[in-house]
């Protein structure tokens, strides 16, 4: 499960990982935040150099993940767990390092009250929605659309799909289906890079995404759909069935349910939290 955390407002990619049961953490992004340094992937290598002469055993230790860069595209970059990046950040000279450690102990801590409590992510997110401005009838949307989707990744992977890269293709293809662009160009359309989608849309889309996950996965289930492309077949199917009833609102209200739209603080406000 990959995710983006904030620190004081700054993004830390991460990554947890079910089967150890441990965070990691995009190392880059942890050496920008405390360094300041307007080139922290030469900073990184530098500091790697160095370990590495010192016989310091934390570059063994070091794994590589893939993530979504700035540019929306995903690339391999250096990760480390919460054991490891404590003894990095130890090697670096940073007056946030300290309340960065009391961070990281927190995202730990918290998790660890996610997998006994799971209702505790649900409260977690819509608090975080509720701090961002969005309305409850926006928020309840939101959620709705979360189990319907988690009810359809389950039949997936009870339906022999596992890998992650599966569930992104069968994913694209019920959005593109509905929508008529890509994941990534709707994005693009909403001029968003790392941030989610569906953190982003509006009722409206939320509730057709809901709608064409649903259909899918029950046009799967009366199918006994069986492996990627049994599955993809029927997300066609229910991508097409959201895009009819779009199409038909689309025709009775002349608006777009496809819009640009997004949650981003303005400009004026990302400097001001930048300058924090």
């Amino acid at each position: 499960m990959s995710d983006i955390k904030l620190f004081e407002s700054k993004k830390v990619r991460t990554h947890w990982d079910d089967e150890k049961e441990l965070w990691f953490f995009s190392v880059i992004d942890v050496i920008e935040i405390l360094t300041d340094s307007p080139r922290p992937r030469k900073y990184w290598n530098a500091l790697k150099t160095k370990l590495l002469a010192e016989g310091n055993e934390v570059s063994s230790k070091l794994g590589q993940l893939k993530m979504e860069a700035s540019d929306g595209k995903m690339r391999e970059t250096d990760v480390a767990d919460t054991e490891t990046l404590l003894r990095i950040i130890q090697s670096i000279p940073s007056p946030k390092a300290e309340p960065f450690k009391q961070w990281l102990a927190k995202v730990g801590y918290e998790r660890m009250q996610e997998i006994v409590d799971p209702s505790q992510s649900i409260d977690r997110a819509r608090e975080n929605w509720q701090k961002s401005g969005r309305s409850e009838k926006w928020i309840q949307q939101r959620m709705t659309g979360q189990e319907t989707r988690n009810k359809l990744t389950d039949y997936w992977k009870k339906s022999g799909v596992e890998k992650a890269n599966e569930f992104a293709f069968l994913t694209n293809i019920i959005h593109q289906e509905w929508t008529g662009l890509t994941v990534k160009k709707h994005k693009n359309l909403k001029g968003l890079k790392s941030q989610n989608l569906r953190d982003h849309m509006s009722e409206a889309e939320l509730i057709f995404t809901a709608l064409a996950e649903l259909s899918t996965r029950q046009i799967a289930e009366t199918e006994k759909a069986k492996g990627i492309v049994q599955n993809a077949d029927a997300g066609k199917k229910g991508g097409n069935i959201a895009k009819g009833a779009r199409l038909q609102l689309e025709a009775k209200t002349g608006k777009s349910v496809v819009t640009g739209e997004n949650f981003l603080p303005p400009v004026k406000e990302k400097r001001k939290i930048e300058k924090k």
